[in-house]
């Protein structure tokens, strides 16, 4: 877990003067939205607080933050984890994402849109698939994603999202072949980019809804065939890989 720490340290920054728990939770947050923290990972109080400089009551305050939004899990007597999904989680992550993401597409005014972020994020994942790095594929994804929510141009709809955005990725970790679940959308993300790009948010709406409708039953197959309907509860993390 040294590559994770040395991260956190470069984040120590972020911080300023001016540290309180919700930045540490953002940092935090933001690192399991980028897989640095796979599920069932116990996040020891020590290393993390000493990584950001900051103290254990902030860092205790920034976990209680996490655990609310459904990230963390506290087991008694044995420490803070980085939540395992259930299958019943990941189906809800997904009825949010449909019921916001094509509400935002949906809700667009006339072109042209500021699809700048959506440029970036395509791009950044057919750079992440040429040099076959399906990880970073994945969190190209999320971030075409977080950029199509953020058209909306609401504070509280990305605030919403950044939160389900990081179960998402909670979810990938126990994807087996992360190139056949991240691949397809390569393409698809690229689609909707066009379609937006020509005006047609109808076109963009329906190639969206497809996409998670798709994208959801493959994440659900793997739930189901590697940890069982229902298995993957919280006390999963028990088992689950060496704390930092």
């Amino acid at each position: 877990m040294a590559e994770q720490l040395a991260g956190l340290a470069d984040d120590r920054a972020l911080l300023g003067r001016t540290s309180t728990a919700e930045r540490v939770s953002d940092i935090l947050r933001s690192r399991i939205a980028e897989g640095f923290f796979p599920p069932g990972t116990r996040l020891s109080e020590d290393s993390i607080g000493g990584a950001l400089g900051v103290s254990r009551n902030t860092l205790r305050e920034a976990f209680r933050l996490l655990t609310h939004e459904r990230l963390l899990v506290h087991e008694l007597n044995r420490g803070v984890f980085v939540r395992v999904l259930t299958v019943e989680d990941v189906e809800d992550i997904y009825r949010t994402r449909a019921l916001v993401e094509c509400a935002v597409v949906r809700g667009l005014g006339e072109p042209p849109y500021g699809l700048g972020g959506l440029r970036a994020a395509v791009t950044e994942g057919q750079v992440a698939s040429v040099e076959n790095d399906w990880k970073v594929v994945g969190t190209a994804n999320i971030h075409f994603h977080r950029e199509l929510v953020a058209l909306a141009g609401s504070a509280r709809t990305d605030e919403l999202m950044r939160s389900v955005f990081a179960e998402l990725r909670l979810g990938f970790h126990l994807v087996d072949d992360p190139r056949r679940l991240h691949e397809p959308y390569l393409m698809r993300n690229r689609q909707i980019l066009q379609a937006l790009e020509a005006g047609d948010r109808v076109e963009a709406e329906r190639l969206l809804e497809v996409y998670l409708q798709d994208s959801l039953a493959r994440v659900v197959e793997v739930y189901r065939r590697r940890v069982g309907e229902g298995a993957a509860g919280e006390g999963d993390a028990r088992g689950r890989p060496a704390g930092l």
